[in-house]
């Protein structure tokens, strides 16, 4: 009888024991899927940051390709109106802005 109290005990505690390492396994192993899920969504927000960064640069980029395309849109008119507005021997023409865009004007000079 005392054998069979003493073998009872010794299988109770390794079942203890064996349930105890199960528990401490399965802890560490959620602790490794939390840190793995942790890193996959910082590289996630890494990622749409990275993208974010290059959509603001592209649309720099185009903003500044439609003002250098203003620029010079405005440039080749004035261009053309100065053209225009050279008449030696007619007076003095100045440049003036009307409604719609600059025009030659005479100097009241």
């Amino acid at each position: 009888m005392v054998v069979v109290v003493l073998v009872m005990m010794v299988v109770m505690v390794v079942v203890v024991v064996v349930v105890m390492v199960v528990v401490v396994v399965v802890v560490v192993m959620m602790m490794v899927v939390l840190v793995v899920v942790v890193v996959v969504l910082v590289m996630m927000v890494v990622v749409v940051l990275v993208v974010v960064v290059m959509v603001v640069v592209v649309v720099m980029m185009v903003v500044l390709v439609v003002v250098m395309v203003v620029m010079v849109v405005v440039v080749v008119v004035m261009m053309v109106v100065v053209r225009n507005c050279l008449n030696p021997g007619k007076g003095i023409y100045i440049i003036e802005y009307k409604g719609r865009g600059y025009v030659c004007a005479k100097s009241d000079a």
